[in-house]
């Protein structure tokens, strides 16, 4: 079709422009005058702008939150929701990770998946349909946010001043189509320390985890122990029986335990090991007096422990749109006053909050344990019949001559907090997903391809 034509006849220029932006390092930054996020997102913003008004495209910049290109006539208009912000680039990348560098068939940058690539992918997209003069019915937006990873605050500024798009997508999650994505809360389970009097074994703190959301790959105990032989006897047999990787340091009295896991995203617990739990599982198999701190740690291992479907706190719910509740257990923490805990569950899209809530309240009752810090998505779900989720199917089967079955994810994306659009594409069936991962990379083939498929989807829902 004229459309895909057109796409290859751009295509170094996709590639080029996708560097470009991809050489910014847009990680949210310390607040600017007019630069809410920091100079790096703000910087992004500019950029995609300018290349969308080079393209001849009408350019609106909303104070530097949000700014989008938009095409065509009409009351109503479609939106393709992409984000220009990054998550930092951490540590084991081959290739500078603003480099932007071709190795291979293979784009390699922070954001060339997650989202600058697909958004690049998009904007071309519509430029394509705009090269071959097609008509529309409805405007079009490409809508670059910059706040998407750390708490998507820009949309909410958007909204009050632009009105929801009637239809559109996100590029930012799987093909074929994801249509639910769970509901997610996070919460504090807490409990004051009174009587911290535990006899001739003391915990005198742990610490482990660094996000809800994240499995924690680290955490520490630090007990005063009469015998700290004892402990070091009982950890030898606890990880010869388990294999986890936990080891003691005694200086003196003072025993500290280090437990390390692996780190995974909280949306799939299946796929780590939890240190603190591993550490609190051993806890359980010495002898303590009764106390307080005790007391708290016997309650998560025998309501938790390494479950990560909520059995044991009576919250496994499960539904056959989305699957199985997700638990995970991502900081834990005690001083001398208190000791905390937090979760992240990640619930079936036919469920409600309460669902999870009203279980969980019964099974803390009478512990001195509070739930407290309640943080809370609804899930989002597209019925198999809504004429949105329809279009994407028949556009992902046109063009992939593939079956465009439906997903639902643990994970949250734009589509949560913009009404009326899902997540479509931009990784491919068994492709790699390397979302917030050194060494990301886009193949170039997935970019042209996307731009194709970006297209006829934006085509399909705006004549």
């Amino acid at each position: 079709m004229e459309i895909n034509k057109k796409i290859d006849e751009m295509r170094d220029q996709l590639i080029s422009k996708t560097q470009e932006i991809l050489k910014i390092k847009s990680v949210e930054g310390e607040p600017k005058s007019g630069m809410p996020f920091g100079e790096g997102p703000a910087k992004a913003l500019a950029c995609a702008l300018k290349i969308s008004e080079d393209l001849g495209f009408k350019t609106t910049n909303l104070d530097n939150y949000i700014g989008y290109a938009e095409y065509g006539q009409g009351e109503d208009y479609v939106a393709v929701l992409g984000h220009l912000d990054v998550v930092p680039e951490g540590d084991g990348w081959k290739y500078p990770p603003y480099s932007a560098e071709i190795h291979d068939g293979r784009i390699y940058s922070r954001g060339t998946l997650d989202d600058k690539g697909p958004v690049m992918a998009a904007l071309y997209g519509l430029k394509a349909i705009k090269e071959a003069g097609l008509n529309l019915n409805k405007r079009v937006r490409i809508i670059f946010g910059t706040n998407e990873e750390t708490g998507s605050r820009e949309i909410g500024y958007y909204l009050k001043k632009e009105k929801p798009p009637v239809a559109g997508f996100t590029p930012d999650g799987q093909y074929p189509i994801i249509n639910g994505e769970k509901g997610i809360t996070s919460f504090d389970l807490v409990k004051e320390l009174k009587n911290r009097s535990c006899g001739d074994l003391v915990i005198k703190a742990f610490k482990g985890g660094n996000a809800s959301n994240m499995v924690p790959d680290k955490c520490s105990v630090e007990l005063i122990a009469k015998d700290p032989k004892n402990v070091v006897n009982a950890l030898e047999t606890f990880t010869s029986k388990t294999g986890y990787e936990i080891v003691a340091k005694v200086e003196g009295n003072n025993v500290t335990i280090n437990s390390t896991g692996m780190s995974a995203h909280g949306s799939l617990p299946h796929l780590g090991k939890n240190a603190i739990m591993q550490l609190f599982a051993f806890l359980a198999t010495l002898e303590f007096e009764k106390c307080d701190i005790v007391d708290f740690i016997k309650y998560i291992n025998e309501n938790i422990g390494m479950e990560i479907d909520g059995k044991s706190l009576g919250v496994n719910l499960e539904d056959e749109d989305s699957g199985k509740l997700s638990l995970n257990l991502g900081i834990a923490k005690a001083d001398e006053d208190r000791a905390f805990v937090t979760l992240n569950l990640r619930y079936p899209v036919t469920k409600t909050l309460d669902d999870v809530m009203v279980p969980l309240e019964n099974k803390l009752k009478g512990t001195n344990i509070e739930l407290i810090n309640l943080k809370h998505q609804k899930p989002l779900y597209f019925k198999p019949e809504h004429p949105l989720v329809k279009t994407l199917q028949k556009v992902y089967t046109k063009e992939t001559n593939k079956e465009a079955t439906l997903l639902s994810i643990g994970g949250g994306t734009y589509a949560k907090e913009m009404p009326n659009i899902l997540a479509f594409g931009p990784i491919f069936p068994g492709g790699a997903d390397l979302d917030h991962q050194p060494n990301e990379y886009i193949e170039i083939e997935d970019l042209v391809l996307n731009a194709k498929i970006y297209a006829h989807a934006i085509y399909e829902l705006a004549k």
